[in-house]
């Protein structure tokens, strides 16, 4: 199994198997492929709606979410495109509010694949093509649309113009393809990954960024002037003081007091900022202060830091006083999540962790940035993926120093695991259940918490 999913729908799921058969592009990188099929489709990506365009390593998917909500909270009708999907494909592309429906979504897909059967497209150009099939046919005010992968060869990146780009936080993660030799590229690993990410600018288009480190600065600073973009950057065009009380956002414009977000962690106020500083430095779309409030107030997305409500998961395992989820799976993510529990470690104890990641992440870096605030590990497989196996998680996790480790051959499992460890009777017992968004699928589904 690989990112196509399943359906209970059988003309979804047909498409979907068609998907399935695609082979990966080896060694093939460029836009010539989604290129031309748009091309053969009509070129729908000229015909959406304004784009909010986002790149970025950790954050770009909830900044997308804050977007969506501040710009609804202001009245407009939004489309929205985000990967990977967690249960059902169709989460990948949202018309005005809602999730493509099943009959339309085969529909498009079959189109597609019917357009590009001799170009040997990748799965992510057909989906992007989709997309932007359906964003085109669809009336709305505004496009918020997620990068995959990098940005210079992205599929999305064949978008002719954008309202407005971002680049959320910068981190080293899918090293094989964005970090691999190419002359006139920078050498430094994250000043290479800035230039990827970057590399979305359009001509004349604000470019906002988060602030990062001197050689990623200097990569996208390059990058854009190359381009043509104007860039606007966090602690030189645009600042954001995260407090317990709010967040004291300021730029040219003026100043701004805005709630925190209701997602939990201390990141998501800066991913939230983004999304404001993007909605603030492009003029076609004004936004009010007050609709800015309401959406980071409102926003959501699933697998990143939530808590799971009452469900059959939770409910089998009524011993354990709280289950989290988050999907981060590199060791940025592995550090917002470290963070954020140890902030009342001293009142709670450490959390458990039940970990499964996929074969081609960095177990190791991600497995000793969460044992500081680790006291027991369980590792699990992802299911239908090919996965580090849970075997050498528990060997990484012994030498990261984390003492009480296990496997379980699922999750349901190894909350019981957990579960039936004697602990002190007023010990309170918190699971954080990490290292993969397919994993975090697995359990939305487990636990009846689908996205909608």
């Amino acid at each position: 199994m690989r990112d196509f999913g399943s359906s209970d729908n059988p003309a979804v799921q047909a498409q979907l198997d068609r998907l399935a058969a695609l082979t990966l592009p080896q060694g093939r990188f460029g836009l010539e492929t989604i290129g031309e099929l748009c091309t053969r489709l009509g070129q729908p990506e000229t015909g959406m709606p304004p784009v909010f365009h986002v790149a970025g390593t950790n954050g770009k998917g909830s900044t997308c979410a804050y977007l969506r909500a501040i710009l609804e909270q202001q009245g407009l009708n939004v489309h929205v495109a985000t990967k990977p999907h967690l249960v059902r494909y169709n989460e990948r592309i949202r018309i005005a509010g809602r999730l493509i429906e099943d009959d339309e979504l085969a529909a498009l897909l079959a189109e597609v694949l019917d357009a590009g059967e001799d170009l040997a497209p990748s799965f992510f150009e057909v989906t992007t093509a989709a997309m932007f099939l359906a964003f085109a046919r669809h009336p709305a005010d505004a496009c918020v649309i997620e990068v995959g992968l990098g940005g210079r060869f992205d599929a999305t990146n064949v978008i002719p113009a954008t309202l407005v780009s971002g680049i959320a936080a910068l981190g080293i993660d899918h090293e094989s393809f964005l970090l691999r030799p190419e002359a006139g590229t920078p050498d430094e690993p994250l000043a290479r990954i800035a230039f990827e990410k970057a590399s979305i600018a359009k001509p004349g288009v604000p470019l906002v960024t988060q602030s990062y480190s001197p050689r990623p600065t200097a990569a996208v600073l390059e990058t854009a002037v190359k381009l043509g973009a104007p860039v606007m950057m966090r602690g030189r065009d645009w600042w954001a003081d995260v407090s317990a009380t709010g967040i004291a956002y300021r730029d040219r414009f003026g100043e701004l007091m805005l709630p925190l977000p209701e997602m939990a962690g201390t990141h998501q106020a800066d991913n939230a900022a983004l999304a404001v500083a993007m909605l603030r430095h492009q003029s076609a779309m004004p936004v009010s202060p007050e609709a800015m409030a309401g959406g980071i107030r409102a926003a959501r997305w699933p697998a990143r830091l939530q808590k799971l409500g009452a469900g059959p998961l939770t409910s089998a395992a009524a011993l354990l006083d709280e289950i989290w989820l988050d999907g981060g799976h590199n060791p940025d993510a592995a550090r917002i999540i470290a963070v954020h529990f140890a902030v009342n470690r001293d009142q709670l104890g450490k959390a458990d962790f039940v970990i499964g990641m996929m074969a081609n992440k960095d177990a190791q870096a991600f497995i000793q940035t969460l044992a500081p605030v680790a006291a027991k590990l369980i590792a699990v497989p992802v299911p239908g993926h090919d996965h580090h196996a849970p075997e050498a998680l528990v060997a990484i996790a012994r030498s990261a120093g984390i003492k009480r480790v296990g496997s379980a051959p699922d999750v349901p499992s190894a909350l019981a695991m957990l579960a039936s460890i004697g602990q002190p009777f007023d010990s309170f017992r918190r699971v954080v259940i990490a290292g993969s968004l397919y994993l975090a699928g697995e359990v939305l589904k487990l636990n009846r918490e689908l996205p909608d």
